[in-house]
């Protein structure tokens, strides 16, 4: 829960900044630069200043078209030498995740943070957290409440595209108040259905790499665990994340884990992984140097890809039945 103090705090910082950053972890996913933009478009509309709004690494494709989108700027086109007031930090989980933007991160005057992932070295001077939220969109709308801010559509959408997209458009809600912020934001004005149909384009490039590395799968463990792979050569084809790999593979009847390797240069291998309930795969992820939530997380290893799925297949070893 939000408190008044919280609101007094965030109120009086953004007030008196002269500049402000925000950002959120690398290679966003909806959530994350949704977040990014309806913070920054609600501070524009209410304290009626300028965010820098920022990331690293790939942006899907399939958010080219989310409001305000233009707004989100590569951190190697800020100015390398500039000092922020205020950095605010979304959806970042562990801090190496925030990639090149934590360096402003780290200069800023003052941080504060809003997340949902379960982290015992937060990095905010204020935390405005909620590890039950199903995105950080849905903090950021309850702050709005509470701050008693204006809004309009552009916010709707973007706090409504980052409910979808974290959601798995809603098949991973477990609490009734997202719902109940879902039926506001349609009530005023938000099109779901439009929402998805943006979220379902993609380039055909993507469509066949994601479609090959699913084609190629391995199974393991008498078919519980399935392994896929995205190589260097097919990873600039892709997001970044390779949701949709993970998402045809949890519909396979049996499985209790999805893996996804993807190699995003050499000897750097991106490992992002998903569970059925109650087959959580966050203790993987941390064992690996990542995190992420029960049965959604993820890890960056320095490694050779054949090493990687090696210690990723030992390490579900022994929690498979």
């Amino acid at each position: 829960m939000i408190t008044k103090k919280q609101v007094k705090i965030f109120d009086e910082k953004i007030k008196a900044a002269r500049s402000i950053l925000v950002c959120a972890h690398k290679n966003p996913d909806g959530d994350a630069i949704c977040s990014v933009l309806a913070l920054a478009h609600l501070i524009k509309l209410n304290y009626g200043k300028d965010v820098v709004c920022t990331y690293d690494g790939n942006i899907p494709d399939n958010l080219d078209d989310v409001p305000l989108r233009k707004d989100m700027d590569y951190f190697e086109h800020i100015d390398q030498g500039a000092n922020f007031d205020v950095a605010v930090v979304l959806d970042y989980g562990i801090e190496r995740n925030i990639g090149g933007p934590n360096k402003f991160v780290k200069d800023a005057g003052f941080v504060i943070e809003l997340d949902h992932h379960i982290n015992d070295e937060k990095i905010g001077n204020l935390c405005l957290d909620d590890v039950n939220a199903a995105a950080v969109t849905e903090i950021i709308y309850k702050l709005m409440v509470a701050a008693g801010w204006k809004t309009d559509l552009t916010v709707a959408q973007l706090i409504m595209t980052g409910i979808i997209t974290d959601t798995g458009c809603f098949k991973y809600v477990k609490r009734g108040d997202v719902m109940r912020i879902v039926a506001k934001l349609i009530e005023y004005g938000v099109d779901i259905q439009n929402i998805v149909n943006d979220l379902s384009n993609k380039p055909r490039k993507t469509i066949v790499t994601e479609s090959a590395s699913v084609g190629a799968t391995e199974f393991f463990y008498k078919n519980k665990l399935a392994l896929a792979i995205i190589d260097s050569h097919q990873y600039k084809n892709i997001d970044g994340r390779g949701e949709t790999v993970l998402n045809l593979l949890g519909q396979i009847r049996g499985l209790e884990y999805m893996v996804l390797l993807k190699e995003q240069k050499p000897n750097q291998i991106g490992v992002s992984l998903r569970g059925r309930p109650g087959y959580p795969v966050d203790k993987i992820a941390a064992a690996l140097g990542g995190g992420g939530h029960e049965l959604a997380a993820g890890a960056v290893v320095h490694d050779s890809l054949a090493n990687v799925k090696k210690r990723v297949l030992d390490l579900f070893k022994g929690g498979i039945k």
